[in-house]
């Protein structure tokens, strides 16, 4: 501006301006022809609209005329098992009727002619008597909604369990078929529903169950397969079965299974077996025991039937000695001579599996806690579960339940060990009471150790598959399964409808 002249752009100005304008013509003119397309696209879209409607019409009435034609099909199936079933109580009835007109018709007969008679009117009625049994739960409405009722049940706890599991699926390996297992559990369950005359809810309990001089055992499970593997492996292991009892305890809602299975297979040789659910054990509730109080508040997320071990001395107070079994060992030897092994005056005897600086209490405790410092040693050597020998009289005598009791309530937060093992509470109650047993007792390590020797194996009295790759499962060591599968009930027909690969 100065001197007084306009200002007026310089040539490298006036074209940058020129090529900005016929950039924004340009980008005008992209913009116009590519609006017309998509316009076209939802003319062409609202055209194809009514056919697509039409297809997901007739697509809607083929499936709604799919599922019309199962019912319809199921229904000509019930009236033609309803016809036929009318048909046999009308024709069973007129023969009745004629016996027993017969029978009116005629005076005293012969012996010889009497006999005749008698027992074809035995065979009638007893024929009458069985039709009307099948017969009755098609005709008992109460019994309809009792199986209706006890069929949702079982569907809801195994609902809740599954998801329980689904939050600990960490501790499961991939590939394995727990589905085989919660379906075994149902069709027992089914069978029982069907026929429940054939069951006894609650049998008279036999003397051996409370006998001191007797070898007691017990397992604490809802796997029905694994427990009946349990007790034909030792069965056949024992010189003498008949001295041999087992007190299996499990979930009320699996208790009806148990009972369907060993009712269809009785234990053999002479083994005593007691099938016993927890909620029989009257004690056991929230007031008495903090495990049950955490978990009605929300704070423990565990597998109850895992902690009722700590509960022994409280169930079987006429007993002196129990041997603990996990579910997922097997039986090679007679274990009658647990019952003498000197302990000491402890409460425990188990095989340690600590080995150099490995499965010490540092592994299973939180030391950094002062009261896991000032008590236990972290180099102190743990020990396992599976096969454990249990003096129920010094436990009593040292208060073991209640020692258990009071870990249970400083680790409510967790903070003194892992809550979803159960491994720690034992180290941690039996703490500097327990006798190491000799190592071929218990020879552990089948589900997770490919490398376990043969002769280790064979000189073990009990094998035991801890570790994520049970034997029931696909993962299965193929090297080791044959050693339990031996053991399986395969004759059982419910394992072939529910996909066991045995």
């Amino acid at each position: 501006m100065a001197g007084g002249r306009p200002f007026r752009p310089s040539a490298p100005r006036r074209a940058a301006f020129a090529a900005l304008l016929t950039l924004l013509l340009l980008a005008s003119l992209a913009f116009l022809l590519s609006s017309g397309p998509p316009a076209a696209s939802s003319r062409s879209s609202s055209a194809s609209s009514p056919p697509s409607r039409l297809a997901a019409i007739r697509r809607h009435a083929a499936d709604h005329a799919a599922v019309l034609a199962a019912y319809a099909a199921h229904a000509r199936k019930l009236k033609e098992a309803s016809a036929a079933q009318s048909l046999s109580f009308s024709a069973l009835s007129s023969d009745l009727s004629a016996l027993s007109s017969r029978l009116a018709s005629r005076g005293p007969l012969p012996e010889d002619a009497r006999r005749p008679l008698e027992k074809e009117a035995r065979e009638r009625i007893k024929h009458a008597r069985l039709l009307a049994a099948d017969s009755k739960e098609g005709f008992d409405t109460q019994s309809k909604i009792q199986k209706l009722s006890d069929t949702v049940f079982a569907v809801g706890e195994q609902l809740a369990r599954s998801r329980r599991a689904g939050r600990m699926s960490s501790r499961i390996a991939a590939g394995s078929t727990p589905k085989s297992l919660h379906c075994l559990a149902m069709r027992l369950l089914e069978a029982r529903l069907a026929k429940p005359s054939a069951f006894a809810d609650d049998p008279d309990p036999s003397p051996a169950f409370e006998d001191p001089s007797l070898y007691h055992y017990a397992i604490f499970s809802d796997n029905v397969l694994a427990v009946s593997v349990v007790i034909a492996s030792a069965t056949r292991a024992a010189a003498d079965p008949s001295r041999h009892v087992f007190h299996v305890v499990t979930a009320p809602m699996y208790l009806p299974a148990f009972r369907v299975w060993f009712a269809r297979r009785p234990p053999p040789l002479g083994v005593h077996v007691q099938l016993i659910a927890y909620s029989d054990f009257l004690f056991l509730n929230a007031s008495f025991s903090p495990v049950f109080r955490q978990i009605e508040a929300g704070k423990r997320d565990v597998t109850l039937v895992d902690y009722l071990r700590f509960y022994l001395p409280d169930m079987f107070p006429a007993l002196q000695r129990v041997v603990l079994l996990e579910d997922d060992v097997v039986v090679q030897k007679d274990l009658a001579a647990l019952w003498h092994v000197d302990l000491d005056g402890k409460v425990n005897g188990a095989v340690e599996m600590c080995f150099g600086g490995f499965r010490r209490y540092r592994k299973y405790l939180n030391f950094t806690q002062a009261i896991v410092r000032d008590r236990f040693s972290p180099s102190a050597c743990a020990w396992e579960y599976g096969v454990n020998v249990f003096d129920l009289e010094a436990w009593r005598r040292d208060g073991c339940t209640e020692l258990f009791h009071q870990y249970m309530e400083l680790n409510v937060d967790g903070a003194l060990w892992d809550p979803t093992s159960v491994l720690p509470a034992g180290l941690m109650t039996f703490y500097g009471n327990t006798k190491p047993l000799d190592k071929s007792w218990h020879v552990m390590g089948l589900g997770y150790n490919p490398s376990i020797s043969p002769e280790i194996i064979r000189g073990a009295a009990v094998i035991h598959f801890n570790g994520n790759m049970k034997p029931w499962l696909d993962v299965a060591f193929n090297q080791y399964k044959a050693l339990w599968t031996k053991h399986v009930d395969t004759e059982m027909e419910f394992l072939t409808l529910c996909n066991f690969g045995l």
